[in-house]
């Protein structure tokens, strides 16, 4: 459910947490039925924008490539998503996939109530495709490059690790083995791969996507 309205001093105008929401389908007719069934949705505010939606409602068959990358998480409806169009919506944020046979209005807004707070959820037989498209993923491509499914290496991971611990790069090259030089290009290559300033950011980066 969306969240509860809040009402201000008994009065009749009511305050909702608004979660903005757009809407992408190839066949136009389809679009304009979802955005009808949406409208007038409790705490859903309709946008033409995906670049500004905290939500984007897709039928499976666009070409997801064009959705943008950003913050917005991604409501796909669809039948049974070949990986072809599962991995690009993983790619785009996928939080919750709705079989075409259950949409509904409710269903909608369940749905993006679910996407809006983080809470996945897939059919079992997609969550089933999905895991072993990610085990051939770690073995075929991932572990041949010292890279886990993060985007880090190992060796990235057990360094960051150690410096939220708040060691320096003496006590780090210590506890791994590694030389104090090893130590101080693997932070490097690190905040230039990912854009961090310094070692503390690189810490909160890895901290606030649970990383580490």
């Amino acid at each position: 459910m969306l969240p509860d309205v809040t009402r201000l001093d008994g009065a009749a105008r009511t305050r909702r947490p608004v979660v903005r929401v757009a809407v992408r389908a190839d066949d136009p007719l389809t679009r304009a039925g979802l955005i009808r069934e949406l409208q007038g949705g409790p705490g859903i505010e309709l946008l033409d924008d995906a670049e500004d939606a905290d939500v984007v409602v897709a039928v499976a068959g666009p070409d997801l490539d064009s959705l943008p990358g950003g913050r917005a998480r991604l409501v796909l409806i669809a039948d049974r998503p070949r990986p072809a169009h599962l991995w690009p919506a993983i790619e785009h944020g996928l939080a919750v996939l709705v079989p075409r046979g259950e949409v509904t209005t409710a269903r909608l807004l369940r749905a993006i109530a679910d996407a809006h707070h983080g809470r996945g959820d897939l059919p079992a037989d997609q969550l089933g495709s999905l895991l072993r498209g990610l085990t051939r993923l770690h073995a075929e491509t991932l572990a041949p490059r010292d890279l886990t499914l993060s985007g880090l290496s190992r060796r990235e991971t057990d360094v960051l690790r150690l410096l939220a611990d708040g060691l320096d790069t003496a006590e780090i090259a210590t506890r791994l083995t590694y030389s104090e030089r090893t130590v101080k290009n693997i932070v490097h290559g690190l905040l230039t791969r990912l854009g961090l300033r310094n070692r503390t950011h690189a810490v909160a980066y890895a901290l606030r996507h649970e990383l580490i």
